[in-house]
């Protein structure tokens, strides 16, 4: 417990007497300090109890006195010790009328009473009430340790400190979800400060910040966890009032625990990331069984079933920036994309194979699982920031703070096995391509499959390939001289079926057969050629697609 004029009060060495402010005797002393002189505020900082005799103030003068006691109290001094008997003979009533109009608790101290001992009793309570923050910290340092090296881990650590501070425990993990809470019904409340983690977990860690906003009464806390530039989680403490020194300790003490365990964790991730490397390496080789081998227990499973092969690459804001070179270099919006799809699979016990690689992120997920829709609706939060309209799935709003201003490109592999993991894996490279194409955050194979190849040709490489083979036609028909690239295109459509073609153009077939060796002895190819064919037909459409089709 805090130091208090009551205490001091209640000393009986000192032998105090209260003049005024009695109802204010509850209030903490940081410290006791003598002062005469006539303005000591700009040496005051708050809490302290102020030892006066009166040398140079006139305590008899009322309007003098009331200005002494309004500055001193409006600087935060939460009582007056007045020496009786040094400077007069008792306490004058302009003081006491003074301090009991600013409510301000004045105390008499009598001429046996020497300032020092009311100094050194208040530094040796102020001293003990250390001494008892930092020994509960200790012991709270110590139950925590217990706690955190339990079967239970992290889970019996915030019951732990929950019923420690009094109040109530989160723990986020990286991509924002509340993991583990204490008492149970904690778990809704820091569901309810996504956004503020959120916000949090773009800082560099380590870094806190305290909740002013709420929808409780309590206070909030929050506190990253994690050693490297981002945040490997965040625990969030929620109290009636703010902490003190030992309850202080003790989040401390959480935090440095919880961050172990996550780097700890961390290391084990970067030694399953090496297997998942190697067993994917396998795969792309055409050797499940082997792959199989390697698996074990850890991806095993994600093997047994359908999995889809997931390709993502950060989009630069104007495309023309380079890419990254290295996994190292990745920007922030792979790292949230794996930390969406490893939550995800966590919470449902699902397996994810994830492989960062030059600036690229190769995934296996199981085929519809938490991770495949996790994916899907980060997507869909990264589109619709980018103005285009999402097809992913639900998303949340701690989804929504997860995803950068950075832009992503996804391609997802339609359903597979082992034996088709390296077909899988160019389904996911060239659904990967089409989305870089198209502006988009994620395309399926199965939609690249199932579309037109006309929206391929928008790309503008194949529209200046177009424009250079028809050039020379357009040329001529600018002249005036007769419709080739039209008779061209009738013929094309037509399967070379003179009759047909010419009905469509309104002109006589020899028309159209001379129109079309014009065009051969202007291109110098030959219309027999079915390649020739196909190149000035895709030359066509590609030049009568509006471009962003």
């Amino acid at each position: 417990m805090p130091h208090t004029l009551a205490s001091l009060v209640n000393h009986s060495a000192l032998k105090l007497t209260v003049l005024a402010g009695e109802e204010r005797l509850d209030v903490p002393v940081r410290w006791a300090h003598a002062s005469e002189l006539i303005d000591p505020v700009p040496y005051m900082e708050g809490g302290e109890l102020l030892l006066v005799t009166a040398l140079k103030l006139d305590a008899e003068d009322a309007e003098a006195t009331r200005t002494y006691v309004r500055r001193v109290a409006g600087a935060g001094v939460v009582g007056l010790g007045f020496a009786v008997g040094v400077n007069y003979e008792g306490v004058p009533d302009a003081l006491v009328e003074a301090a009991r109009q600013e409510n301000l608790p004045l105390l008499g101290v009598p001429r046996k009473t020497p300032f020092i001992a009311i100094s050194k009793a208040v530094s040796a309570a102020v001293a003990a009430d250390q001494y008892r923050a930092v020994t509960a910290g200790f012991e709270a340092q110590r139950e925590l340790t217990r706690a955190a090296l339990g079967p239970d881990g992290p889970a019996e650590l915030l019951a732990r400190l929950a019923a420690h501070l009094d109040g109530w425990a989160a723990l986020y993990d990286a991509s924002g979800a509340v993991v583990a809470a204490a008492p149970d019904w904690a778990a809704r409340r820091a569901a309810r400060l996504s956004d503020d983690v959120g916000r949090l977990r773009e800082r560099p860690a380590p870094a806190s910040s305290v909740v002013s906003d709420t929808d409780g009464d309590d206070r909030v806390e929050l506190q990253s966890l994690g050693t490297g530039r981002r945040a490997r989680g965040v625990l969030a403490v929620g109290t009636g009032a703010p902490l003190g020194t030992a309850e202080r300790y003790a989040v401390h003490s959480a935090v440095a625990l919880l961050t172990l365990t996550t780097e700890r964790s961390r290391a084990l991730q970067d030694a399953e990331q090496r297997l998942g490397a190697a067993v994917l390496k396998m795969l792309l080789a055409g050797e499940p069984e082997h792959a199989r081998a390697v698996a074990g227990r850890l991806y095993g499973g994600l093997l047994d079933a359908p999995f889809r092969v997931v390709i993502a690459e950060p989009v630069a804001p104007d495309d023309d920036a380079p890419a990254p070179r290295t996994a190292a270099e990745a920007p922030a919006v792979l790292d949230a994309l794996a930390d969406a799809m490893d939550s995800a699979a966590a919470r449902t016990g699902e397996a994810v194979l994830a492989v960062p690689d030059t600036g690229r992120l190769s995934v296996l997920v199981a085929a519809g699982g938490a991770a495949e829709d996790a994916c899907s609706a980060y997507a869909a939060v990264v589109e619709a920031r980018s103005g285009t309209q999402p097809r992913g799935r639900g998303r949340s709003a701690r989804t929504e703070a997860a995803a950068g201003a950075e832009g992503l490109a996804v391609g997802l592999s339609a359903p597979t096995g082992p034996a088709a993991a390296a077909h899988a894996h160019r389904q996911a490279q060239q659904a990967l391509s089409v989305a870089r194409r198209r502006g988009r955050a994620l395309v399926e194979h199965e939609d690249v499959a199932a579309g037109s190849v006309l929206p391929l040709l928008a790309d503008d490489a194949v529209r200046a390939f177009a424009d250079g083979l028809l050039r020379a036609l357009r040329d001529h028909d600018a002249t005036g001289r007769g419709d080739l690239v039209e008779s061209l295109r009738a013929w094309l459509s037509r399967h070379g079926q003179w009759d047909a073609a010419a009905a469509d153009l309104g002109v006589h077939r020899h028309t159209l057969r001379y129109r079309m060796r014009r065009v051969e002895e202007i291109l110098g190819r030959s219309l027999d050629d079915a390649d020739v064919r196909m190149e000035l037909w895709l030359a066509l459409k590609a030049t009568s697609t509006p471009p962003g089709e």
